[in-house]
């Protein structure tokens, strides 16, 4: 079987690279940038013709779209280009994969969600999204279901890895500073380590033929805040320096963010017997990566 992975260098990508090593199945990895050392493939999204072409010549049978404009801020004055990279693209996508029924693994997020209640979010609980970045990404959701395409959509939160952008990274380079830090305690989710969540689609990708339109929803397990997740982070780094709570208030963004995104995972738990790792150790693991140097 052929798989073809887009933004194969961001920090679910690269998880699946490795993972891809062990797998029986031929995995074709592609990027609109490039990395020193890295074979990739260059693939523009919102360009269909172009997906059309790489998608009859590698005779691709899944596609496992890792791709987005993730930059939650940003977005709010880039509205075009989210909309291009988190919908367009995704129609896109999603009209190659069904040209030649091939199945489309969609990655997605819990921005979709208000955030405003106090439990474990399902997969059919109604989207509310309360910012550009949410409803771009619902947008292509939306956009998807519509299609002819069979397709897994995969909701996460908080994603996390030894490898791009991301909050880990962020805290580890402003504690190294010394200096304090005030991180909000009023937001809960549950961080996802990119390694768990690309074994997680590893067994989709090599489960039985993807049929219809699912949801699914994957994180690591727990509940935790951002202030909390910013403590375990200094205490298994090492670092010695303050970390003090602040409410969302005190830290005014353009974009708003959930106050409860807990996913409930039950649903692709018992559909691939999964066993979802706890928050807490996943995050030693990565940061065992990174003090080795990955």
């Amino acid at each position: 079987m052929n798989v073809l992975v887009t933004g194969s260098n961001g920090q679910l990508g690269t998880e699946l690279r490795r993972l891809a090593l062990d797998s029986p199945h031929h995995f074709i990895f592609t990027d609109i940038n490039s990395l020193p050392g890295v074979e990739t493939v260059y693939l523009d999204i919102s360009d269909r013709a172009s997906i059309d072409i790489i998608a009859e010549s590698e005779k691709v049978d899944i596609i496992v779209n890792c791709a987005a404009y993730t930059d939650v801020e940003r977005a709010e004055s880039e509205i075009d280009m989210a909309m291009l990279l988190n919908h367009q693209a995704v129609e896109n996508l999603a009209g190659a994969a069904a040209s030649r029924d091939a199945a489309l693994i969609h990655i997605s997020t819990d921005y979709v969600f208000s955030g405003e209640g106090n439990l474990p979010i399902r997969e059919d609980a109604v989207p509310a999204p309360k910012g550009v970045y949410g409803s771009t990404k619902l947008a292509g959701e939306k956009a998807l279901q519509k299609s002819a395409c069979r397709s897994v959509i995969v909701r996460t939160s908080w994603l996390y890895s030894p490898y791009g952008r991301n909050f880990v990274k962020t805290m580890r380079s402003l504690m190294r500073s010394g200096r304090e830090l005030k991180v909000v305690y009023d937001q809960l989710g549950c961080p996802t380590y990119a390694a768990d969540l690309a074994d997680a689609l590893m067994h989709i990708i090599h489960g039985p033929r993807i049929e219809g339109n699912t949801i699914y929803h994957y994180s690591d397990e727990g509940v935790v805040s951002w202030y909390d997740f910013a403590q375990a982070i200094r205490e298994l780094s090492g670092y010695d320096c303050r970390v003090v709570p602040c409410l969302t208030g005190e830290y005014p963004t353009k974009a708003r963010r959930p106050h409860y995104s807990v996913l409930d995972k039950s649903a692709i738990k018992r559909a691939y017997r999964l066993e979802i790792p706890y928050w807490r150790d996943s995050l030693a693991r990565c940061i065992d990566r990174m003090d080795d140097g990955l």
